[in-house]
């Protein structure tokens, strides 16, 4: 008789007759035995460094087990502590952080959904819906004071809190509870504001109006409790940012087209163009203009804001001119835009020197499957190390100017997950905080995956992690494929800078610690190669071409001296999701098993799209191409078994994608297994589902292709 685990029951055969014929109930652990992915995911992750308007302080989140706190420092040591004291993984997002001018207070909203914006989520599926509220709380420290329900704080140089509620916006204060003043909802319209934005001299809010088919930039004047949208037009108008004496506003404007987009979308009918209107009289004209061709559709950065107002009246924003996302400069007044950043490469994080003349961003400048940290004149010059020495094995992002001489970032590397770090003058890198939320049992033997780079089945040349077991020798081993999500999204050779990802990272250590060999895959549409790499032809819901890479990954493995070519297996979330499910369903023969996290199913469910007289014929044309380019139109060749996980909170996957191929795996009779968690989110808010998510998965691939 012999044994095959399932979960906490073994299903027995009997070899005389040949039959599975009950259920033993067993006590058998996972298959994975003690080493548990707890450990892998249990350091803290930092995020969301900020500095103090006035210098000398910083902020920052950690997640520690699911339990969000600010951390904070300050100079001349800068040794960081805790801020706040949240003890529980229970499922409550912390973030949208803000400095008063005077560094004295920090202000943050703490629950709700602050990724989609969403109504509020309630994973640990309480009674009652948790709440979503702005808090502040003093950098000397003390309990946090919560200033009313919302998200999204602002605060001016005197002390006001402007913040979001119900897509409206509110006032209140920071010292409100002595006062006894009340949160009065301020500017209300029939639209949703966001992007609050103070004027330097605090008398004038900015924001940008979202009214579905366009948007306004509007400005809210404290005094006399008026509003004044800026050069109003048809088109969609966002990221609004102050000039320094107060009296003009920035932004970007992108033309109105009643286009439905899908694939890639490497220009623009109309480029995207940089308006500058009179804050007061609401006047505006164009700064500049895109080209037409690469770089007319508008790509944006990680940032605060999309244009930064530097000094001597330029700004800085990012074009991808030369087909790679990079930033320019150019005059407020007008004129010709000059490159800041030249070269294969692209930038993503970025902000301004405390004395706005120069630009702090990171890139993959000279180490592209990395990030690192730069600086660079506003005016232009020579891109310099922010660091001091070139790349190393490190990664770094979120570069901040702390004030004299100090720089403060976030980094990570191939063994140790993101943490806040500070380097004064030209002193050492050191970290913020050495805390000692590390646990002990953190594994010490992680590996430090390799580059390869490998030709899709089309010949397009894929970037890739390569994780290798130790202690293999000669011995063929189980692979797992692993596709990220986004897919505006690139996986690095070391722990990520968002969460999600920083998890599965760590999910993929854990594989390779357990003996698979495992392929990490840029796939593309990604991001990091370059604007035609991004914008693939064909990609997604307009031809799935990204299953050439799939392809090219799976024959890359196949052909490896130390795997099995008959055990490899493939997993991803969200769009690696729908690519797991797609070499399912069209490469059974290829990939043995598969774990698919709220992915995507049928690309041709799409609720946003309306049938008109001009588009009724253009749209079944779309819809009948995007179910094509889905696994759902592919599922009579699904053999391979999978396990599905899914949130049927999900706000960016609905809940009914992974229902409908649910349905039509039971009527092909392919073997599948699902994980569901009522009230989540896509992001798992809560650890404990990250936890029980990676073990599933874990287990399913170790049953399914380690032998028998």
């Amino acid at each position: 008789m012999r044994f095959r685990p399932l979960g906490t029951l073994v299903l027995c055969e009997n070899r005389l007759v040949g039959k599975w014929f009950f259920f033993c109930v067993l006590a058998v652990g996972p298959v994975f035995g003690a080493d548990s992915i707890d450990r892998y995911l249990s350091a803290p992750f930092a995020s969301e460094l900020l500095a103090a308007p006035g210098g000398g302080r910083l902020a920052w989140i950690l997640n520690e087990r699911g339990a969000r706190n600010l951390w904070v420092a300050a100079a001349p040591d800068y040794k960081g502590r805790r801020l706040t004291t949240y003890t529980e993984d229970d499922g409550q997002d912390l973030g949208d952080l803000a400095w008063s001018a005077d560094g004295r207070f920090l202000v943050y909203t703490r629950g709700g959904d602050l990724e989609t914006n969403g109504d509020i989520p309630n994973p640990r599926n309480l009674a009652e819906t948790p709440e979503q509220a702005v808090y502040a709380i003093a950098f000397d420290g003390g309990a946090p004071r919560k200033l009313s329900d919302g998200r999204g704080p602002a605060v001016s140089r005197d002390g006001r809190v402007a913040f979001l509620k119900n897509g409206q916006i509110w006032i209140t204060t920071l010292d409100a509870e002595k006062t006894g003043a009340k949160p009065a909802e301020a500017v209300h319209t029939k639209a949703s504001s966001y992007e609050l934005q103070w004027s330097p001299d605090g008398a004038a809010l900015a924001f940008t109006s979202y009214r579905g088919d366009h948007s306004f930039i509007g400005v809210y004047r404290v005094a006399n409790k008026t509003v004044t949208y800026l050069d109003p037009s048809v088109d969609r108008d966002n990221s609004p940012v102050w000039s320094p004496d107060s009296r003009r506003v920035a932004f970007v404007r992108r033309a109105y087209s009643s286009a439905i987009s899908v694939g890639p979308v490497r220009d623009a009918a109309t480029p995207w163009s940089i308006r500058v209107a009179d804050a007061a009289t609401g006047a505006g004209r164009e700064a500049w203009h895109a080209e037409k061709g690469p770089g007319s559709a508008f790509r944006g950065i990680e940032a605060a804001t999309q244009i930064f107002w530097a000094d001597g009246n330029r700004l800085v924003f990012p074009w991808e001119r030369d087909g790679w996302l990079h930033l320019y400069s150019v005059p407020a007044e007008g004129g010709r835009a000059q490159v800041l950043t030249p070269g294969e490469f692209e930038i993503e994080h970025v902000s301004l020197s405390r004395d706005r003349r120069d630009v702090l961003f990171s890139s993959n400048q000279d180490d592209i499957d990395r990030r690192h940290v730069w600086r660079v004149a506003a005016s232009g010059g020579k891109v310099s190390p922010l660091l001091g020495v070139g790349p190393g094995e490190g990664i770094e992002w979120e570069p901040a100017d702390v004030a004299d001489g100090a720089v403060a970032f976030l980094r990570s590397s191939a063994t140790e997950v993101s943490r806040a770090a500070v380097k004064m003058g030209d002193g050492p890198v050191r970290d913020l905080a050495r805390f000692d939320g590390i646990p002990a049992d953190f594994p010490k033997d992680l590996v430090k995956p390799q580059q390869v780079i490998f030709p899709a089945s089309d010949g397009l040349a894929i970037h890739g992690q390569l994780f290798l077991p130790s202690g293999g020798g000669g011995a063929k081993h189980a692979a797992v494929i692993f596709f990220h999500g986004g897919s505006r999204r690139q996986m690095l050779l070391g722990y990520h800078y968002r969460r999600y990802y920083s998890n599965a990272y760590a999910m993929n250590q854990y594989l390779a610690a357990h003996g698979f060999v495992v392929l990490s895959v840029n796939y593309r549409s990604g991001i990091g190669y370059g604007l035609n790499f991004r914008e693939a032809l064909n990609f997604g819901n307009s031809g799935a071409s990204e299953f050439s890479d799939i392809m090219g990954a799976g024959l890359y493995m196949a052909a490896r001296a130390d795997v099995d070519p008959k055990r490899i297996g493939v997993w991803g979330g969200s769009v690696g999701g729908y690519l797991a499910a797609l070499a399912l369903a069209r490469a059974s023969n290829l990939f043995a098993a598969g774990v698919d996290m709220h992915g995507v199913e049928d690309w041709s469910i799409r609720g946003d799209r309306q049938l008109t007289a001009l588009n009724a014929e253009a749209l079944r044309e779309i819809e009948r191409t995007a179910l094509q380019s889905s696994p759902l139109a592919d599922v009579k060749n699904w053999r391979s078994p999978v396990l599905l996980i899914h949130g049927d909170d999900d706000r960016d996957v609905a809940f009914s994608q992974t229902e409908r191929l649910v349905e039509a795996l039971r009527a092909q009779g392919v073997e599948f297994e699902e994980l569901i968690f009522p009230g989540e989110v896509h992001e798992f808010l809560l650890e404990e589902s990250w936890i029980r998510a990676y073990r599933a998965a874990g287990d399913f691939l170790a049953r399914k292709l380690k032998p028998e």
